[in-house]
């Protein structure tokens, strides 16, 4: 017994480890399968192996001396040893492997989409999704594969890149892509990206308010400005006699008053112009007469040609009674 004994310290002395652990595929990405395995010096036969995950006991092994994780995952990392008894050597007890550290890896990062030209468009312009990744260079064999998505629904299953034809502001929403290595071991999703369809400004419709009879000098005035359609923001700007008055900001897209001060007895020209992101417009000029009521001044048309129309239509209405008692 004594030289039994003798003989294992000397073994214990050079014998750095009685137990080893292995753990594979190494390295190991995301998707593999992850296997432990726990053997002894010199391939011994081992007994109740256990094996362990940062101190802490993992299931019991279905095989003596292996273990299968499961799918690996970045969760899977951490120190992991082994424990067991070496068979024939009953004197020694229980053994326990030196730590081994497992970093799991990432095939490929999470992808990243743009929109070419620009996540914010005019309605009716063509739009590039682009969902850019790059394999492991361990990886560059695997292939990827793409999907794109918006909101909560799939656009299509394809390429790194898909083409879109947006028509009008229904189609803005939160877009995102997957990408997933082939055989659907592992898949990323890129961050969301919001594409936003501006719907272009119609031409704004000027009202004043109220209406200009028995106004003076020293009246306030309310000038009405709206576009039926257009994407909000809009902004709306206010001129008189062609010089700006001021602009006020309507982020819904809403009609916005401005007040004025009549400040002359002279006629005075109002307009007003609407814009957001894509277009502006600008409103038909309305005259504001202290004597009479508001009209529309009709582009191009000169003040003499004016004359000459409401004299033909006076001349029209007095001569047509004469026409008619002459038949």
């Amino acid at each position: 017994v004594l030289l039994f004994t003798l003989i294992l310290s000397l073994c214990s002395l050079t014998v750095p480890s009685w137990l080893y652990l292995r753990a594979w595929p190494d390295p190991v990405f995301e998707g593999d399968a992850l296997t432990l395995q726990c053997y002894g010096w010199t391939n011994k036969a081992l007994s109740q192996v256990k094996f362990y995950k940062d101190g802490r006991l993992l299931q019991t092994p279905k095989t003596r001396w292996s273990l299968s994780v499961g799918t690996a995952t970045l969760e899977s990392s951490g120190q992991y040893s082994c424990t067991g008894k070496v068979a024939y050597v009953p004197y020694l007890g229980r053994q326990t492997s030196e730590l081994v550290k497992v970093q799991v890896q990432e095939p490929f990062p999470p992808p990243v989409l743009s929109a070419v030209p620009s996540p914010e468009l005019r309605e009716g312009s063509p739009l590039t999704l682009r969902c850019q990744t790059n394999l492991h260079p361990q990886k560059s064999a695997s292939r990827l594969l793409f999907s794109f998505h918006r909101d909560a629904s799939t656009l299509q299953d394809r390429g790194p890149h898909t083409e879109l034809y947006l028509p009008g502001e229904r189609d803005s929403g939160l877009y995102w892509c997957r990408a997933t290595l082939e055989g659907g071991v592992a898949q990323k999703q890129s961050p969301q990206l919001e594409v936003r369809v501006q719907v272009p400004v119609s031409q704004p419709l000027l009202t004043l308010r109220p209406g200009p009879t028995g106004l003076a000098v020293g009246a306030m005035v309310e000038l009405l400005c709206e576009a039926q359609k257009g994407s909000p923001p809009i902004s709306y700007l206010f001129y008189l006699d062609g010089k700006i008055l001021g602009n006020i900001s309507s982020p819904y897209g809403r009609a916005t008053c401005f007040p004025v001060t009549v400040t002359s007895e002279r006629d005075a020209r109002y307009s007003c112009r609407a814009e957001n992101y894509v277009s502006g417009e600008t409103s038909e000029p309305k005259i504001l007469s202290l004597d009479g009521t508001p009209h529309w001044l009709v582009a191009g048309l000169s003040a003499s040609l004016l004359g000459v129309l409401v004299i033909a239509t006076a001349l029209l209405a007095c001569f047509r009674p004469w026409r008619k008692a002459g038949q």
